[in-house]
């Protein structure tokens, strides 16, 4: 298959209240075994890919390593990859639009690319973050691959208090569209866990919603009759594989 067509697939998997499923991994190992396992697509995590190299999150790991990680990864599986690029390892849009351009021929097919200011404070103002993603779209237009760009909004994890969240929606709704219009393929929430409030955003949202999991993969139901299309998980999947490493170890 080639990576037009992996792109073309990633997209058509974003199905409301049919999600694709993605339990993120950090390396070439994870995504033969989920490919086994029969998933449709893989995703890499950014947290689990520094701490499985040890590295905080935060784009701490060296670009090189994470671009070295996602070609082990697209060498080793048929499936489409989307890789959790975090800001794009830079600020500024003419950067991002080599480091995409970089990511993509690493063969990545998707990203996710979060508004929140890496190691920085807050999030960047709408005008700012429609830049960068248009450096997005520009990087795969250029390399003529129709990469999935899932714009991430922080808004949510920054705000600890979830009985606060309901307030988030109008300007998460700013974000979307302001998003979608740059170029944006999916729309990305993670932090937001309350089934009603996910349920309203589908509704807002005009670009397929990716919402984050906590948990066992057998307890998606009820997100996805909120109307999501997407479903990942984050760190959880390393956090568990190293939880039981640890027992087995201390068994033996």
């Amino acid at each position: 298959m080639s990576q037009v067509e992996k792109a073309r697939l990633l997209t058509a998997l974003h199905v409301p209240e049919n999600p694709l499923v993605l339990y993120n991994i950090w390396d070439a190992g994870g995504a033969k075994a989920i490919a086994k396992a029969g998933a449709t697509a893989i995703a890499t995590g950014s947290w689990a890919v520094a701490a499985a190299h040890g590295y905080r999150d935060g784009e701490a790991v060296p670009l090189d390593l994470v671009l070295t990680v996602v070609e082990r990864i697209s060498q080793s599986t048929d499936l489409p990859l989307t890789v959790d690029f975090e800001g794009g390892y830079a600020i500024e849009p003419a950067q991002i639009e080599m480091n995409v351009t970089r990511l993509i021929q690493a063969g990545a097919v998707g990203l996710n690319f979060e508004d929140q200011k890496v190691n920085g404070e807050g999030l960047y103002p709408i005008p700012e973050q429609v830049e960068r993603i248009k450096a997005v779209r520009r990087a795969a237009d250029a390399a003529g691959v129709p990469l999935f760009l899932n714009a991430r909004t922080d808004l949510f994890l920054k705000e600890k208090d979830g009985a606060a969240h309901a307030k988030l929606l109008s300007e998460t709704a700013l974000r979307q569209k302001a998003f979608e219009e740059a170029g944006a393929d999916g729309f990305f929430v993670p932090g937001l866990t309350d089934k009603k409030l996910i349920s309203t955003l589908c509704k807002l949202s005009t670009l397929p919603v990716n919402i984050m999991a906590k948990g066992k993969p057998q307890s998606l139901e009820e997100f996805e009759k909120s109307g999501v299309s997407r479903i990942s998980f984050g760190p959880g999947p390393y956090i568990s594989a190293m939880e039981d490493l640890t027992t087995r170890f201390s068994k033996l």
